[in-house]
């Protein structure tokens, strides 16, 4: 019988006074028995809508139905069977914009918590004492490399890897899990977690090669030297944008890629890591997208009296998750909207001392819809801060733009790829945000997979 309760079990969570002090994971995951209630939630329709807004078509009333059967292990083998990372999906993804904005519930009430579900199974297949061992798809003698191993790149490595091809994985850092462990912070994707995720796909017999950076140590055109026969690029949008206003280059300004990659990957938060990091007082970050959430919060747990968040619109055109926003008030950061910097200024010793900011009303909406910020004139003012990070997106890298002849590249240095990640250069295949610029972690893994289905297509016809 389905519950027709209108909203979804509630998330456990650390209490915001203790977890802003700290970087474990602030969503604890729900119990059996929240998760089964929750499953029961579900309408099971005959035309479920649900799989329409996932970018990796996961077969979502299918996997509900077992896990309110209490059966989560064949809710894995379904979820699975088109998504290679779910413990980072059920994390990070935003739902609400997704799967879960087609769920028939939420006309009266609250969706179904499908990505608090998805996280549910992952994890209880991760923490079984006795998993059944990997499936080794037999190897079809093809051999495809991947650049970057994060979201896109892992997941057309894993899609390939069970059609039967041979994929090593090309990686530049010497961590695994590319925007996964740089980029997101340990209190919302821990990475211990990621490090499961990939070791699956290694136990299916996916290779990575890490230290290995595609246009310095190899090109391209090496890489098909070296005999493979496809190459799919997914090296990510790893290169910060700056605001380009008087003071940027000011000792105290940072990027929040700088930031977020000194405290994730080179973990300098912890006391065992000897990772320089200097300790804030009052920050600005300026941007309002998950980036510039992940960079208030992690300023915060740093030791940061004061984090302010800087951006030019309002509340409602905040383009970070509803969640990650909450959270943030609650660990007490402190929203300045309709304010647009135009300037950091600087002591003697050249290091800041406040962010000029100019107040600003909303106009019109712009061609996307949304109502455009107008500066109030004469209504500068200056917020002392000892530290600003700009949180305003971030373009793909370069290098392979610099040294792949035969791509054809975006106004704003994207790779140009169709639908199905097929480039101007034959056997080439790119996807996620080397393609597009900065974007969601699930729309990078659908751009994987409609990748990995290209390239099994390009092989077959050859």
């Amino acid at each position: 019988m389905a519950n027709m309760r209108l909203t979804k079990n509630p998330m456990p969570e650390q209490d915001p006074v203790v977890r802003a002090g700290n970087f474990e994971e602030v969503a604890l995951g729900y119990t059996e028995e929240m998760a089964i209630d929750e499953a029961k939630r579900c309408l099971n329709c005959k035309n479920p809508q649900c799989r329409t807004g996932c970018p990796v078509s996961v077969r979502i009333p299918e996997f509900i139905a077992k896990v309110a059967e209490g059966d989560f292990d064949a809710a894995y083998e379904i979820i699975t069977s088109t998504n290679s990372l779910p413990a980072v999906c059920g994390r990070v993804c935003p739902q609400e914009k997704q799967c879960e904005s087609k769920c028939v519930r939420g006309v009266k009430g609250e969706s179904v918590g499908i990505g608090r579900l998805e996280r549910f199974v992952a994890d209880y297949h991760m923490n079984k004492a006795n998993k059944d061992a990997v499936k080794v798809p037999e190897c079809n003698g093809h051999k495809i490399a991947v650049v970057g191993s994060g979201p896109a790149g892992l997941t057309c490595a894993g899609d390939l890897r069970k059609m039967g091809y041979d994929v090593t994985v090309f990686e530049a850092f010497h961590k695994s899990g590319g925007v996964l462990v740089y980029g997101i912070p340990q209190f919302r994707l821990p990475k211990e977690i990621v490090a499961a995720e990939i070791d699956n796909l290694k136990a299916m017999g996916v290779k990575i090669v890490n230290n290995a950076i595609v246009g310095k140590s190899e090109t391209v055109d090496e890489l098909f030297a070296d005999g493979f026969e496809a190459v799919f690029i997914g090296s990510g949008a790893g290169l910060p944008q700056f605001l380009h206003i008087p003071g940027e280059n000011l000792l105290g300004v940072y990027s929040a890629n700088e930031l977020l990659t000194r405290v994730n990957l080179m973990k300098a938060y912890r006391d065992d890591y000897d990772t320089p990091i200097k300790h804030f007082h009052n920050v600005a970050v300026v941007g309002a997208g998950n980036v510039a959430m992940d960079a208030a919060r992690v300023s915060k747990r740093l030791g940061a009296e004061h984090v302010y968040v800087c951006y030019r619109r309002g509340k409602d055109e905040l383009p970070a998750r509803k969640e990650e926003v909450e959270h943030a008030e609650a660990e007490g950061i402190e929203f300045r909207l309709l304010n647009n910097p135009v300037a950091i200024h600087g002591g003697e010793d050249g290091h800041v001392t406040g962010i000029e900011l100019v107040k600003q009303e909303l106009g019109e909406p712009d061609e996307k819809g949304r109502r455009k910020p107008v500066a109030v004139e004469g209504s500068n003012w200056i917020l002392d801060v000892d530290t600003v990070i700009i949180a305003i997106g971030t373009s793909p890298n370069p290098l392979i733009r610099n040294t792949t002849e035969g791509l054809t590249f975006t106004k704003k240095g994207g790779i140009e790829a169709d639908e199905g990640g097929r480039t101007a250069k034959e056997g080439v295949f790119a996807g996620g945000d080397a393609v597009t610029g900065s974007a969601t972690v699930i729309l990078a893994m659908g751009a994987g997979k409609a990748g990995a289905k290209s390239i099994d297509e390009y092989i077959k016809s050859k």
